[in-house]
């Protein structure tokens, strides 16, 4: 099943208010802070995405539509099941955003989701969804990288030298073929899908015959549509889902710093877990040895590993709570980022105080280098020479520096 019971639907985004811009001063006092952030990374997008998209989340909602006329009531259960399970939990799972069909679903549903979207594509693109299945459905980079170059050596002698019947087949127990090209999924979707056919061919000297993709006479006119089809398998690459932030924003409590993680968090299984915890008690008990500075690093370092996700929570001056899910292995700049497009006033420096007191000024390093994982609640602090310049002109920062429609929906933390 493809659809996904996804988490509280983040609140949309209302016009924008006007609002009395800042004074000179203070813009010049955030100019410096303001230099070092990134700019936001665009996704990035196979050919003729759009309307990959489009039909495909046609066809996903048919298939959906159809699905819940047919409910029965041990689905419901099920549903009710998984409520009861994440119940008490600070986040419900892990969650991920196909780029072709814009739902989201959970860790587990992800790479079932996007193959589906890919194969439902076939029958309106199957030229775009066979790259994509080879892009998407092979892990080993290096075999699809010599895979889709030696295709592009067929379709570029085709190119150039049409007239010639030897470069329009391809024996396909040739031992290039085999070794490159017929191991990896989509590789024959995409022969099919540009012009080529399998047809039984004589062996000269022999009275036996072998099988050959020999390429459609109607394909040879139209040589351009191979070389397109040749560049979009050069320049293709697999399709990705996005990890949900699951922005939420929750009122003032004193449980900020109390996290319940599902296992989706970690790299462990629940067993691991366990005996993880175990140690950390003998750890506890054993504390008072002598350790080497080596001894510490394979320890940071083992403990680095356990988390693919981290959960964080930003605690604002007002104790409003902006919580969101990370990558461990993602840089500091990228909690700016998200703490900065829910700001009301986006265009004044802040910065960011872990536990402890330490500030994140180093945002190239990443969430599981500087302790914060598996959770972790932080301090929002304006940027105190801009705010002191504010003082100075006599504005005042009023109500919650967040954004009104991200308080519209605001909960309260449990």
């Amino acid at each position: 099943m493809l659809w996904e019971r996804a988490p509280k639907e983040k609140p949309k985004a209302a016009p924008p208010k006007s609002r009395q811009g800042p004074t000179d001063e203070a813009q010049m006092a955030a100019a410096a802070a303001l230099a070092r952030l990134e700019q936001k990374p665009k996704p990035w997008l196979p050919s003729s995405q759009d309307a990959i998209k489009s039909q495909v989340k046609k066809e996903l909602m048919a298939e959906a539509a159809a699905s819940e006329r047919g409910l029965s009531t041990d689905h419901t259960g099920s549903v009710s099941a998984v409520e009861e399970e994440t119940a008490g939990l600070s986040v419900s799972g892990v969650y991920f955003i196909c780029p072709l069909t814009g739902a989201t679903v959970r860790k587990d549903q992800k790479e079932a989701h996007i193959k589906e979207a890919i194969l439902l594509h076939f029958s309106s693109d199957p030229v775009a969804a066979s790259i994509m299945e080879i892009q998407t459905f092979n892990r080993d980079r290096e075999r699809v990288k010599l895979a889709v170059e030696t295709i592009a050596k067929y379709l570029d002698n085709i190119h150039l030298h049409p007239e010639e019947e030897k470069y329009r087949k391809i024996k396909l127990q040739n031992k290039v073929f085999q070794e490159r090209i017929n191991c990896l999924e989509g590789t024959h979707e995409f022969f099919q899908a540009i012009g080529f056919e399998k047809e039984m061919l004589p062996v000269p000297g022999q009275e036996t015959t072998e099988e050959y993709y020999v390429l459609k006479e109607e394909a040879l006119t139209k040589l351009e549509d191979l070389k397109d089809y040749k560049e979009q398998l050069l320049s293709s690459e697999p399709v990705k889902a996005q990890l949900d932030r699951q922005l939420c924003v929750f009122k003032p409590s004193p449980q900020a710093a109390q996290f319940e993680l599902p296992h989706d968090f970690y790299n462990l299984t629940a067993e691991e877990l366990k005996r993880e915890q175990r140690l950390r008690t003998e750890a506890v008990e054993k504390a008072s040895m002598l350790r080497t500075k080596a001894m510490r690093e394979r320890e940071e370092q083992r403990e680095m590993r356990k988390y693919n996700y981290t959960l964080l929570r930003v605690r604002f001056p007002d104790g409003y709570i902006l919580q969101g899910t990370f990558y461990a292995r993602e840089p500091v700049s990228v909690l700016y980022r998200f703490v900065r497009e829910a700001l009301k006033d986006d265009w004044m420096p802040f910065e960011l105080v872990a536990p402890g007191g330490l500030k994140l000024t180093e945002e190239k390093v990443a969430f599981n280098e500087c302790g914060l994982v598996p959770s972790a609640l932080l301090t929002f602090a304006w940027d105190a020479a801009v705010m002191a310049d504010i003082k100075a002109s006599g504005e005042e920062q009023k109500g919650s520096p967040l954004k009104p429609e991200l308080l519209s929906a605001v909960q309260i933390l449990s």
